[in-house]
């Protein structure tokens, strides 16, 4: 085996591609946009209400990275086992359908979502790169992670080992600091939502229900009524007015449940698991490691105010907890851990960077068809959606 391309770091990559996608580039003799250079593949990894989650190539990407290897790199092929993912040129293209949109009543909510992405950058969170819009759709392209959720992952193996679960927490732990650090609260934290890349490293995905609050006054609160019943926070529920305190109640619920292969609270009736939420205290296994059953204990404390996590330390508080001791959260947020996986019944892998196999099948759909919005309304609620200046991630 030869010696491996030396690529670029992460964030130089990120920042070339976000570049590539703001360009006009020469295709046949002609100026064209980066959007224009998409092949659409077949291969759908995600359907929402009214939107998809499509792979999509983009082969002139590869030849433009090249200039950003050292000369005796250039032009060598890049390998699934070499390459950083986004160098192959495949991406996740998010294509919401503006009619749909509309009449759902989710136009604050799709722009939230672009607004918040465009503007964070974390190890720990999917990487929007661009976005851009037709007659018919919105459409965010965003990083291909590839070996499927933490949904899936959990229900292969029944249920995950204490360290693996760990090393995972740790993660979210870190994304959902930052994003309060920033004044977002996510509001959506399940295990369909934590994806999982090729060396085994989280990514939180879809911030549909993401908001930004204001962070720093201990009064201000939120009202809506939003997530996944499941790992829905009681203040919530009871619409008392909810703030970053709902991300660490959805956290516990996450590590109770890949600790135990399902959540604590669960029945096909909403009303049923927010009743159980409100009365009941979690039933917690024997198996659990003491200090991670302390550590759930702590996160789903009813009375928001007392819940780990709530105070002015913040995230602080619950990495200094005893689950954590000894981790090295510095080596983690570098991705220099190998992930502990000794005990997982069903390590995920991958062959091709179109690999689909940890996704669920979904059949083919083309979005080229349907109805279009009037243009003047089209331009009142989408006028604005393009590719903000690059410069202001965080």
């Amino acid at each position: 085996m030869g010696k491996e391309i030396e690529y670029p770091t992460p964030q130089e990559l990120d920042g070339a591609i976000e570049t590539f996608f703001t360009m006009e580039h020469n295709e046949g003799g002609k100026q064209v946009s980066a959007s224009e250079l998409l092949t659409m593949r077949t291969e759908t990894i995600g359907v929402g209400q009214f939107s998809r989650v499509r792979l999509v190539e983009v082969k002139q990407l590869r030849t433009y990275l090249e200039t950003m290897l050292p000369p005796e790199e250039a032009g060598k092929a890049p390998t699934v086992a070499d390459a950083p993912e986004v160098a192959l040129g495949i991406f996740a293209l998010k294509v919401m359908k503006k009619t749909e949109v509309v009449r759902l009543k989710q136009v604050e909510h799709v722009r939230q979502e672009a607004d918040i992405l465009s503007s964070v950058r974390h190890p720990f969170i999917v990487m929007l790169y661009h976005r851009f819009q037709d007659e018919r759709n919105l459409y965010l392209i965003e990083e291909f992670v590839q070996l499927g959720n933490l949904s899936t992952h959990i229900k292969k193996n029944h249920k995950l080992p204490n360290d693996t679960a760990r090393f995972y927490a740790a993660q979210i732990v870190m994304a959902i600091q930052f994003l309060h650090s920033e004044h977002i609260i996510y509001r959506d934290l399940n295990p369909e939502n934590v994806m999982l890349d090729r060396g085994h490293y989280v990514k939180l995905v879809d911030f549909g229900l993401a908001k930004g609050l204001n962070l720093d006054d201990p009064t201000a609160r939120t009202w809506t009524l939003c997530g996944t019943p499941e790992y829905v926070a009681p203040e919530v529920i009871s619409s008392k007015g909810h703030s970053k305190e709902v991300d660490w109640w959805a956290l516990g619920i996450v590590i109770f449940e890949m600790l135990a292969g399902y959540p604590p609270w669960y029945h096909t009736k909403p009303h049923t698991v927010y009743s159980d939420v409100i009365n009941q205290r979690p039933e917690i296994p024997q198996h659990f490691d003491p200090h991670g059953k302390e550590l759930i204990h702590k996160l789903l404390t009813k009375e928001r105010s007392k819940r780990i996590g709530s105070s002015k330390n913040g995230a602080e508080d619950i990495k200094k907890h005893k689950w954590y001791r000894g981790l090295n959260w510095a080596a983690l947020y570098n991705k220099q851990m190998i992930p502990p996986l000794d005990g997982v019944l069903e390590i995920p892998s991958i062959t091709a960077p179109t690999d689909i196999r940890h996704f669920e099948p979904y059949p083919t759909s083309s979005e080229e068809t349907g109805p279009i919005l009037d243009e003047g309304k089209d331009e009142t609620l989408f006028g604005a959606w393009d590719a903000p200046d690059p410069a202001k991630k965080r």
